[in-house]
């Protein structure tokens, strides 16, 4: 439930901190205090849009930070934790959220940058508001699913009928364009399987390539080489001045004076490796001239082989080295089109989906079926006391001629509001005080199935009185017993109702350090006590000018709802 909240600098609050307790807490106080504001101040770390507008004039930014307790909730801290956006409290739950005076907002979950998404989607495990327009959105039929599944608590089976329905869209628009393009497929495919045939003989590799362009090169120069290698051989060895007989004569040479000086040894050590490495250079000269033996059908063969890929390429558009992958593309892409070309197949895969759904979505309809019989009863009941006798409520499943995302069935809100009268859809038949009541009544009903801790009701007792407005102080005194109930009232009775009973005021000051004297204003909050309790009910009851007869009143209206609770 919510514990604190603490707002800065937001509309024309300065800074207020409240501490919340459970219970039904009431707020009251003159038309245009500012009793929405702290609504407003909720909605806003709860995710909702802000701009700068929200921002107190004079003021850098508006800061609202909310902490609720959340010890109760596994589901949420299990979200928390699988988003990284858990808290060093493991049972509290930080809400940040500021706007700064350009319009530009942040938000943080417990110390954490968050967006708003998430932050909403925390705000949907937490809080639920009903504001003063909710009975209008009653009116929609996307808004009577959403509270008959709420009031099921099948949330998650709509999902998965949801994602039932858009798998079994999805292969229902292939199969169709599959049908389509069948021709186009056709003609694909051939094209696809003869060039991927063609580069599987082609039967292409780096490695070869390499290969193949040494081998050409070599061949090509064969003439130049078998020339270059002759000549070596017969510098080095082979003719009159070979280097190797002219080294042998000058390490002889030494060898026959090295006695007289043993310096001359060095030399003669580098002249004897240096005979060794001639020789063995002449060893593998010999050996790589009997190798270039000229084959004429080699290099023909070879230069066949290159100019085969060299065209492969060109015709692909690609790089000689790019084949391989083009090769492995190609494939993929038949891969691809076999799957998605397979009508049979396709069509056997949509059947299997669409049968899936179905499933689903029958798990759906029982669940909702189950919940609008009930929802009917416990809504009857209910608007019965609040002045619709005889009124009947039902929570009607229309089957759908085509399947839907959500299910096979348009939910219906049906209302009678004599004995007498006709089941009729809610749109054409309740007026708008039966649709304030009957909206009260579907929302207190829906809130004591849901999970949702905190609830806050701003002025959704518009348009009723007298008795009506007892009751529905008593219907919102029973739903906060098992949850935490704020409720914005212009109405005494509901008032009167409430465990608890803060007064929204509002004040003005003169801004001194402004050259042009302005006037500042301010809202705050007071919670009463029992003595200044009283008084605030009977100047609900009585207007500006409060009596003795007023007050005896309103204390025997909150000592009626004391002896009650």
């Amino acid at each position: 439930m919510l514990r604190h909240l603490r707002i800065r600098n937001f509309v024309i609050v300065e800074q207020m901190e409240l501490e919340f307790a459970s219970g039904f807490t009431v707020l009251t106080g003159e038309t245009g205090a500012g009793k929405s504001i702290l609504i407003d101040a909720l909605s806003l770390v709860l995710g909702e849009r802000g701009d700068s507008s929200q921002v107190r004039q004079g003021s850098q930014r508006a800061e609202i930070s909310a902490l609720f307790d959340i010890k109760a909730r596994a589901d949420l801290l299990e979200w928390l934790d699988e988003n990284a956006l858990q808290g060093e409290e493991t049972e509290d739950c930080l809400l940040r959220r500021i706007v700064d005076a350009t319009g530009r907002s942040r938000a943080f979950i417990n110390g954490h940058a968050a967006t708003l998404q998430q932050l909403r989607t925390v705000g949907e495990h937490l809080v639920a508001i009903h504001s003063q327009h909710a009975h209008q959105l009653l009116l929609q039929k996307e808004a009577q699913r959403d509270l008959l599944d709420a009031f099921a608590n099948c949330r998650e089976q709509v999902q998965s009928v949801k994602t039932a329905y858009q798998h079994w869209q999805h292969l229902r628009r292939q199969r169709e364009t599959c049908e389509r393009e069948l021709s186009d497929y056709q003609q694909k495919h051939e094209q696809l399987s003869w060039q991927i045939n063609e580069l599987s003989e082609l039967n292409f590799s780096i490695s070869e390539w390499e290969t193949l362009q040494a081998d050409h090169n070599r061949l090509s120069h064969l003439a130049g080489l078998l020339e270059a290698t002759e000549l070596a051989i017969d510098v080095l060895s082979e003719n009159e001045a070979a280097v190797l007989h002219q080294i042998n004569v000058v390490k002889n040479q030494l060898q026959h004076v090295v006695e007289y000086d043993q310096q001359l040894q060095t030399s003669i050590d580098l002249l004897e490796s240096a005979s060794i490495q001639v020789q063995e250079s002449v060893y593998d000269l010999r050996g790589y001239r009997q190798q270039l033996d000229l084959d004429p059908q080699y290099l023909q063969d070879i230069e066949q082989r290159i100019s085969a890929i060299h065209q492969t390429a060109r015709r692909y558009h690609v790089a000689t080295e790019e084949l391989p992958d083009l090769l492995e593309r190609l494939t993929a892409q038949l891969q691809l089109l076999e799957n998605n070309g397979n009508l049979e197949q396709l069509t056997e895969q949509e059947k299997a989906a669409q049968s899936a759904y179905q499933e689903q979505a029958k798990k759906l309809t029982a669940q909702r079926t189950k919940a609008a019989k009930k929802m009917s009863q416990t809504v009857t009941q209910s608007i019965q006391t609040l002045a619709m006798a005889g009124g009947t409520f039902s929570v009607a499943l229309n089957p759908l001629e085509q399947a839907g995302a959500y299910g096979l069935e348009a939910i219906e809100f049906q209302v009678a509001a004599h004995k007498s009268l006709q089941l009729r859809p809610l749109a054409k038949v309740a007026s708008g005080g039966e649709l304030s009541r009957i909206s009260l009544a579907i929302q207190v009903v829906a809130s004591k199935s849901g999970i949702v801790p905190t609830f806050v009701f701003d002025e959704v007792d518009v348009g009723i009185g007298g008795r009506v407005a007892e009751i529905v102080g008593h219907l919102l005194k029973q739903l906060g017993s098992s949850r935490q109930v704020l409720c914005i009232t212009h109405l005494p009775q509901v008032a009167a109702a409430g465990d608890h009973h803060w007064q929204v005021s509002k004040s003005e000051t003169s801004d001194t350090s402004n050259v042009y004297d302005t006037q500042q204003v301010y809202s705050q909050i007071q919670v009463l006590d029992a003595t200044a309790r009283v008084e605030e009910i009977a100047r609900m009851l009585g207007g500006v000018t409060i009596t003795d007869a007023t007050r005896k009143h309103a204390a025997e209206m909150l000592n009626g709802n004391s002896q009650e609770s």
